[in-house]
């Protein structure tokens, strides 16, 4: 029952915090929309359009109004994230060894600062980079050819941006997974680098599944899933060279120990 209540009171704090952040994301659903449309603008002008005359539009009565409902949750799970995080923490922390806690709060906090970045390389470079490319599809009007213009509906634009920084905020986890793997000793350096082929296949894989069909984000995400991949042997090494350093600190201590103790049996002379 201890355990039930205990689980009880981390989950109201973690909905609790996510309906504050959900509220206060729904507030300003707007303005973080428009926050939101920026790569957009930046990819007109890259384009030689005029940012300023960014149109998007909603065809059903109610589109614009669950488009603010869905901005809200996923800021708000954003948001509320550090919290739920935290409370996940704190219920399964009485149960670890010290050393463990140790372990795993650094993950803990890399987990959340690495989303961000893989979020900021979607909102400050991809986005931009895969608007331009669906904006050079479009055709000017002339005798021959009729006018096509991308108007995009807002809804489709919050689902592919929503996507883009799902799919790399997941990606940039890798290096928290296979360290966390290698700390409990499930995974080792030299299985990663065995298997890195079969990785560099799954990444353009992955890619060509989470990203839309334009080759631009799909290279833009299997490229920096390679590199993570090559940063997690490299961090699977050092703490596996930890790994050691602690055994031989630890059976020298033991040997010292054994030392001591044998010569405190011995018979003084």
């Amino acid at each position: 029952m201890e355990h039930l209540i205990e689980l009880r009171r981390r989950l109201m704090w973690s909905i609790g915090g996510f309906f504050v952040a959900f509220l206060f994301c729904f507030f300003f659903a707007k303005q973080l929309f428009n926050l939101l449309v920026v790569p957009f603008k930046w990819a007109t002008q890259w384009a030689g359009l005029d940012p300023h005359k960014v149109e998007l539009i909603y065809t059903a009565p109610q589109e614009f109004f669950f488009t603010q409902v869905k901005l809200a949750m996923f800021g708000g799970m954003v948001i509320a994230f550090p919290l739920i995080a935290t409370q996940i923490y704190k219920f399964i922390a009485p149960g670890l060894y010290k050393n463990e806690r140790n372990a795993f709060l650094p993950f803990l906090i890399a987990s959340p600062i690495l989303f961000l970045m893989g979020a900021s390389l979607v909102y400050f470079f991809f986005t931009p980079m895969v608007m331009w490319f669906f904006l050079a599809m479009q055709q000017a009007g002339t005798d021959d050819q009729v006018q096509i213009s991308l108007l995009p509906k807002v809804s489709e634009y919050l689902s592919l941006i929503m996507t883009l920084i799902f799919s790399f905020g997941l990606v940039f986890q890798l290096p928290v997974v296979t360290s966390l793997m290698t700390r409990v000793g499930m995974l080792s350096s030299q299985a990663l680098v065995e298997k890195r082929k079969w990785a560099i296949v799954i990444a353009f894989v992955v890619a060509a599944v989470l990203t839309p069909p334009d080759p631009i984000s799909q290279i833009g995400l299997a490229v920096p899933t390679i590199l993570l991949y090559e940063v997690s042997i490299w961090s699977a090494r050092l703490i596996e060279r930890s790994k050691e350093r602690e055994r031989l600190a630890r059976e020298k201590q033991e040997a010292a120990e054994e030392v001591a103790e044998k010569s405190a049996d011995a018979p003084s002379t």
